[in-house]
């Protein structure tokens, strides 16, 4: 194989498999991306209007690509691209353990581990193998284990290249990436990963590791995000007890060069498919190798972020001035259709447990997955549009920092008389909520 991989491959069609790969398509026009996926329903998604990936500027980048060097194929169907593959990207889901050993915290890579037999078995001549999907230290020393056991005649070296993409602005992450992360011990692997990106990223952006600092560093990133998450949200609570505004108390902590504003944005919690995932399994990692003061380190940032979502919940149960609740937002943040472990699934148990009836808006995600996801409750309802989930709602719950919620007309709303607005991400127009005559509280403000 020349130093300029011609042919790739990924394995997963996700949040992150889809829009790394179109970019990467739209960036090497000479570069042929094929995409796999097990889900045919998935793939066929892919190849349609309707994409199942909410992304701002994906539809259009897919437009320019597919069926010209960018192609979604059913996995069954898709063999001989990989026998072909000069890079086969690995990139699906490792979820959190739900049996055997490490359960509840350590990475469950049964995925992982079907693709490196699949990529045995079909690869052909030399294949750069990456780890794309987030992986506990030394997943790789797994993977390579397993080719060399099934290899039937090709060579590999595996590599590992992190995604550090946030949902919602992934497009912009990927085109303008704050770094690209390459780790690996082969170095004519690693130079001809580092060819492909160096189409679009300056070289100063591209940095190069061993193995097992690039596999870390992806955990310790999202672990150091959640954890000032969780610190912003910690300080919320008192500062509702003493009179103190959170955005006024992060607006001057993040001019402080040495700390910067991001992510000190004070909410109901965070969500979303990574930052629990990575924390639970940088904790097994910390407990598994003797280290028990670290781990319960960075198990306080997962037990704030849980302790916010059943107190913002408890805030809402006490202020409905009936037993209907709007909930405005489902997705763990906005522009995106993502609601795994977002606050929206803690927040709707803990209501819909009390015996309240819970009416949902979000203006992208499927309520009917949702829906499912919460068992299905008799007293749980989808609306089409905000003024339907707020007609007769004696307490707002607004969940997820969506755009339009910025600018509800409040005095037009149907609110049961002496509702309360809840609002835990600070996005509604305070002044309006209480000009149309209703209760308001805003999480971190203790200001009536």
């Amino acid at each position: 194989m020349n130093s300029r991989p011609r042919k790739i491959v990924c394995i997963g069609a996700g949040y992150v498999g889809g829009p790394t790969m179109a970019v990467i398509a739209a960036r090497c026009p000479d570069v042929q991306v094929t995409v796999l996926d097990l889900n045919a329903e998935r793939i066929a998604a892919w190849n349609s209007g309707s994409l199942p990936v909410f992304e701002p500027g994906l539809p259009e980048i897919i437009r320019q690509v597919r069926g010209r060097n960018l192609h979604f194929i059913p996995q069954a169907q898709g063999l001989a691209a990989l026998a072909e593959a000069d890079v086969v990207f690995i990139s699906v889901q490792t979820p959190t353990k739900t049996s055997g050993a490490g359960a509840g915290k350590a990475s469950d890579l049964q995925f992982v581990e079907a693709c490196a037999h699949l990529i045995a078995q079909q690869a052909r001549g030399h294949t750069i193998v990456v780890e794309k999907s987030t992986m506990p230290v030394r997943a790789a020393e797994r993977i390579q284990q397993i080719l060399s056991a099934n290899q039937t005649g090709g060579t590999f070296a595996v590599l590992s290249n992190p995604e550090f993409l946030a949902e919602g602005t992934a497009i912009r992450d990927l085109e303008h990436p704050d770094r690209v992360l390459i780790g690996g011990e082969d170095p004519a692997a690693v130079a001809a990963l580092k060819s492909i990106y160096a189409a679009w990223v300056a070289p100063e952006k591209i940095l190069t590791t061993g193995l097992w600092s690039a596999e870390l560093s992806k955990l310790a990133a999202n672990a150091f995000l959640a954890q000032r998450i969780s610190s912003i949200n910690s300080l919320s609570a008192l500062c509702e007890q003493t009179g103190a505004d959170v955005a006024e108390v992060a607006a001057v902590v993040g001019t402080d060069s040495r700390i910067g504003p991001k992510f000190l944005q004070a909410s109901v919690g965070f969500g979303g498919s990574c930052f629990q995932k990575d924390l639970l399994s940088l904790i097994y990692l910390c407990e598994h190798h003797g280290l028990p003061e670290v781990a319960a380190y960075w198990q306080g940032v997962v037990d704030i972020n849980e302790w916010q979502k059943h107190r913002f919940a408890a805030v809402v149960q006490q202020a409905a001035a009936n037993r209907r609740v709007a909930v405005l937002g489902l997705a763990f943040k906005k522009d995106t259709n993502d609601f795994r472990e977002s606050a929206a699934l803690a927040v709707c148990r803990r209501l819909l447990q009390s015996g309240l009836e819970v009416v949902a808006y979000d203006p992208r995600v499927d309520g009917t997955r949702f829906a499912a996801e919460l068992g299905n409750p008799s007293h749980f309802s989808v609306a089409s549009t905000a003024a339907q989930a707020l007609a007769g709602a004696g307490a707002v719950a607004v969940l997820t920092e969506w755009d339009e919620f910025r600018s509800i007309a409040w005095a037009s709303a149907k609110l049961s008389p002496g509702a309360m607005v809840c609002d835990g991400r600070n996005v509604v127009d305070r002044t309006a909520v209480r000009q149309a005559g209703y209760g308001l509280r805003v999480i971190g403000s203790a200001a009536p």
